[in-house]
């Protein structure tokens, strides 16, 4: 394909849904097919049978397709009008029709070979066409999946573990044919010389076990991987379908929730989903979020306050403003990040992903060599077929494909019931690694709900102007000093906003009410514009910080003429939590813009010793990398627009999901469960995923390098190559779904030796 190059090419994001995959060859094929067309970054991932594909926005989407049906599959865009249906359930029942009667003719195929091979007088004239007739229902019809997969990939020039088991199916029948129509004849060797003797062999029963353990395994994958990737699914179907919008007439109208837009007014009834993020103009309820926070218990809501999409009103009526709709809202994004979560590998995957993708020709070529390396060494040629065909059967690389996908599906989906959501393996890598977890203040270990507790002025000032005054300026900040500001004052003259508002990050904000240009923030900030500090103001303030308040000075005219006390309650979750993350190995900082005594009376609350008080937004980063400089794996946990460095910065960013945009993009981990205990639980779920991928990967690795030479060195039977084989798989999808037994509050999964 030609494309013209230019300098700056806009990029998109594309994910196609990929059919006819069955081992990490055929993904590793897509992968590289996709990523030689011009400026295209592909991930292919198995467990999610997923392309997250980026690519030039000029480029069709036609053109990635066709490079997917090119290597020898199909693919549909995923959003887009011809996108197929979820067929996890019918994968399955495929499957499953062709297990039952691969099970049918199996057994009596089994057995039969077996009397004949312990007492060859039972033979009886035919004997060899009853056993073809019982083999080939099984290794033609329950076989053709391998067979045909095997044959799509021959035409384009390519072999995958599909090729394997073909190949196997098809020697193990067509030497079996052989040694029962000429070696018993030619030679009238007993049967049960024939049946995996030194001297020959039967192997349509291993034929027939090869197909009935893999179509068990892929059987049992395909169930789990419906049931790992459940929550995710009933989390995609929590957003509503459809909305009643209020028309400015007062007139009623059910739309799809896909055309609503921003500023759209609409009616949510008892029991109704919400179908935009927005604001609450009108009535009172009680909302169920626990589709996105895991938190049982419902919020309320009144007139004023912001609601997410996705979430159920219970007891009132609602009037919402659309916010954030369709794609921009929180829950769009979260599912978004989760997707791209699961499409993405840990670095060990990735090399794993490249063993796979040369493991299977090596595996031809050793299986090859082992049949002639034995025929050399002069032992019987069904000697040597066994432990050529045992090489065969035995080396399937597809537990190392599934090692990282299988366990990222799994804890996704436990992660998001839980109102944890990861955004990548490099967060899961990080877990492992840090000792220290800096926490901010307000709205991280406090409730960051603050609530006016006093207010002093000069003498010749009124409290009610004070506060008038600092709300003006503050109804324009989105700080929850400003908010408590904004609420305390109501209706207090000035109502209106300041002119000429700025913000000045970790230390106030300032602006002109009526013509008057008003400061609101800490002492420095008055004494850097040069206002004046009455000493009584300045006795009052440091009063109020010592019992842990927040104080802030409001001045005008040159000087300060009246100061706010208000306080923030720790969490009740704090104290536990902390003590949690101490169990864990981590120690916990306190990291604020407030005064030192503030910051050092919540932490005494929380049960902090290390407190870092009156740093500014751009100092946050600078201590985080001055942690990371000192040799420390440093986690931060914050939710404002300050915290964005700070956690850009840490080696792993946790980001509360009711925080802003800036935050939550930011980080790596996002935590929307109200509750401070949600920390140490997303650093466990993060470690115990990263400790079952590496067992995963460790699993197939020795199980390979293991299997292999036993298998050419004609130690192993193909039966048993053939259920081994099958269990390596089984045991890597069934060791990650023991992270869906992962409790908040209960550490890690259950542990155990497998």
């Amino acid at each position: 394909m030609s494309a013209v190059h230019t300098a700056a090419v806009s990029e998109v994001r594309v994910e196609l849904a990929i059919g006819g995959m069955t081992c990490a060859a055929c993904a590793t094929r897509i992968e590289r097919k996709l990523n030689k067309l011009e400026q295209v970054t592909a991930v292919v991932n198995l467990a999610t049978e997923r392309a997250t594909v980026t690519a030039p926005a000029r480029l069709p989407v036609a053109d990635l397709i066709g490079a997917v049906e090119a290597a020898g599959y199909f693919a549909t865009e995923v959003g887009g009008a011809d996108e197929a249906p979820d067929d996890a359930a019918a994968g399955a029942r495929y499957l499953r029709r062709r297990l039952v009667l691969a099970v049918v003719f199996f057994v009596p195929l089994s057995d039969l070979s077996l009397i004949l091979s312990l007492d060859p007088g039972l033979r009886f004239p035919g004997w060899q066409w009853v056993l073809i007739v019982l083999a080939a229902p099984v290794v033609l019809w329950a076989a053709w999946p391998f067979h045909r997969a095997a044959l799509v990939n021959a035409r384009h020039g390519g072999v995958s573990m599909d090729t394997l088991v073909s190949l196997g199916i098809i020697a193990s029948s067509g030497w079996s044919v052989y040694a029962m129509f000429v070696l018993d004849r030619s030679r009238g060797a007993p049967l049960h010389e024939l049946v995996h003797g030194a001297g020959g062999g039967i192997y349509l029963e291993v034929a027939a076990t090869v197909t009935t353990f893999l179509l068990a395994g892929r059987f049992y994958e395909a169930r789990a991987r419906r049931i790992a990737g459940q929550a995710m699914r009933e989390l995609a179907a929590a957003g509503a379908r459809d909305a009643c919008l209020l028309r400015p007439d007062g007139s009623e109208e059910q739309v799809p929730a896909g055309r609503l837009r921003p500023g759209d007014m609409i009616v949510v009834r008892p029991g109704e989903k919400i179908a935009a993020d927005g604001t609450v103009l009108f009535g009172e309820s009680a909302v169920d979020a626990s589709m996105m926070t895991g938190e049982s218990v419902p919020a309320d809501v009144a007139e004023g306050d912001q609601v997410t999409g996705g979430t159920i009103a219970l007891t009132g009526r609602l009037v919402v403003r659309a916010d954030r709709v369709g794609p921009d809202t929180q829950l769009a994004q979260l599912i978004g990040l989760v997707e791209r979560a699961q499409a993405d590998k840990a670095a060990v995957q990735r090399l794993a992903d490249r063993v796979c993708g040369v493991f299977v020709p090596v595996v031809l070529v050793l299986a090859v060599g082992t049949l002639g390396g034995w025929l050399l060494a002069g032992r019987p040629a069904g000697f040597a077929f066994s432990a050529g065909l045992a090489v065969l059967i035995i080396a399937c690389p597809c537990a190392l494909g599934l090692a990282t996908p299988a366990a990222l599906v799994v804890a996704c989906g436990r992660g998001a019931r839980l109102g944890i959501f990861i955004k990548g393996c490099e967060a899961l890598e990080a877990s492992r690694s840090i000792d220290t977890v800096v926490l901010d203040k307000t709205g991280t270990v406090t409730t960051g709900r603050m609530t006016l507790r006093e207010i002093t002025t000069v003498a010749d000032v009124d409290e009610q102007q004070v506060l008038g005054l600092a709300a003006a300026v503050e109804r324009a900040s989105e700080h929850p000093v400003a908010a408590a500001i904004t609420a305390a004052a109501g209706d207090a003259e000035p109502a209106g906003l300041a002119d000429g508002f700025r913000a000045l990050p970790g230390l106030g904000a300032r602006g002109v009410v009526d013509g008057v240009e008003v400061i609101v923030g800490r002492e420095r900030l008055l004494r850097d514009q040069g206002l004046e500090i009455p000493p009584e103001l300045g006795a009052r303030r440091a009063a109020w910080e010592e019992a842990g308040c927040t104080v802030v000075l409001v001045g005008w005219d040159g000087r300060a003429r009246g100061a706010i006390a208000m306080a923030d309650t720790v969490r009740p979750s704090a104290p536990g939590a902390v003590a949690e993350l101490r169990r864990l190995g981590l120690r916990p900082v306190l990291l604020t813009g407030d005064s030192q005594a503030t910051a050092q009376a919540v932490a005494a609350a929380a049960g902090i010793d290390e407190v870092v008080a009156e740093v500014q937004p751009a100092g946050k980063a600078a201590y985080i990398t001055g942690l990371r400089d000192a040799g420390h794996r440093v986690a931060m946990v914050g939710d404002g627009v300050n915290d964005g460095p700070a956690l850009a910065a840490a080696t792993l960013g946790l980001a509360v999901g009711s925080g802003t945009d800036v935050a939550i993009t930011a980080a790596d981990l996002i935590l929307l469960r109200d509750d401070l205990g949600i920390v140490p639980d997303a650093i466990r779920l993060a470690r115990a995923t990263f400790t079952t991928i590496r067992r995963n990967l460790g699993w197939a690795f020795c199980y390979n390098l293991a299997a292999i030479p036993l298998a050419a060195a004609g130690l192993l039977n193909p039966l048993i190559a053939a259920a081994t084989m099958t269990l390596s798989s089984t045991f890597v999808v069934g060791n990650s779904l023991r992270l869906r037994r992962f409790r908040a509050g209960a550490g890690a999964v259950v542990e155990s030796d497998g």
